[in-house]
């Protein structure tokens, strides 16, 4: 299904690190995703009074090693005991981490993307009320050789205040396995290929305190965490006589 694109003004996005230690197993596609998860999630501004708004991610997802394809739902949640009224979720992919597609959704025009983003779509919701939720399908890549990441806002309907968000957090893998048909990726794992023979992650360094966003003017918070560096030692001949 494929999705409008729109110009969308993307408000402020703050990020927050964590870890998590999760088991996975199995292949690429949405019925691998085991139990949802919150983790990398916090409240950023104050929502209405009653209104309690989170988002799940999957706590594990696959890889096709050869399409480099992978499924994902993303699920917003009202806990408080009032309806949310008109908000909407962002769905945005960073690094090795593209998102192709979210069902119902609009892509986010990419001078709107925040800086350091590669997609994104936008999620419009009229009202979520007391106790519902509202999951959404996303299609997506992830390159292997890179760590991914993905990051999910709710805000008021146009952006000027975000009340919750969840990343940009990892899904990455620290066991590759480049002769199966699919990679298992663990929620909250920095990515590390396989190797001998496998891609080089990127020198990223430090990440910068402040990102900002394309024509939208805010700014994105990111978590100062250096990239991971992969390195094969090679161990030295042994010459005989």
């Amino acid at each position: 299904m494929s999705s409008r694109r729109t110009a969308v003004v993307v408000g402020p996005l703050v990020a927050a690190s964590f870890s998590a230690v999760l088991i996975l197993s199995g292949t690429a596609g949405a019925e691998d995703e085991g139990p949802a998860s919150s983790k990398g999630g916090k409240v950023v501004d104050e929502a209405p009074a009653g209104v309690k708004l989170t988002t799940l991610l999957p706590g594990k997802i696959s890889v096709d090693n050869g399409s480099e394809k992978t499924a994902i739902t993303a699920t917003v949640k009202n806990e408080g005991t009032k309806d949310s009224g008109k908000i909407r979720l962002l769905v945005v992919g960073f690094d090795g981490l593209v998102v192709k597609n979210v069902d119902g959704c609009s892509a986010i025009a990419e001078k709107d993307l925040p800086e350091g983003s590669n997609s994104g779509f936008a999620c419009p919701l009229d009202n979520l009320a007391a106790g519902e939720s509202k999951s959404y399908a996303v299609d997506a890549t992830y390159d292997l050789g890179k760590t991914g990441k993905i990051c999910l806002p709710v805000q008021t309907s146009d952006g000027s205040k975000t009340f919750w968000q969840q990343g940009p957090v990892p899904f990455g893998t620290t066991n590759p396995s480049p002769n199966a048909p699919a990679t298992p990726l663990l929620l909250g794992t920095d990515n590390e290929p396989a190797g001998p023979g496998g891609k080089e992650l990127p020198r990223t360094g430090p990440a910068r305190d402040l990102l900002p966003l394309g024509a939208a003017g805010a700014s994105l918070l990111t978590a100062g965490v250096a990239g991971l560096w992969w390195s094969q030692r090679r161990r030295p001949a042994v010459r005989e006589g």
